[in-house]
């Protein structure tokens, strides 16, 4: 179990990081072309962060 957990964890991690540095590219690339959708797609990644956060704590707590 100790191998599954180590890689769910990465999966998790390699996640978190595409989408924290997705999210300010789309930020830089479209705010001068349509500011409205660029702060939906910032605003949808931080979500999702915390979601992947939580996901994250839990996965830590109750894979044994």
């Amino acid at each position: 179990m100790g191998k599954r957990r180590s890689i769910l964890q990465q999966v998790i991690f390699i996640l978190m990081a595409l989408t924290g540095t997705g999210c300010p590219a789309a930020w830089f690339v479209m705010r001068y072309e349509r500011p409205w959708l660029a702060f939906y797609i910032v605003c949808c990644g931080g979500v999702m962060l915390v979601n992947l956060l939580f996901l994250l704590i839990f996965v830590r707590k109750n894979i044994n």
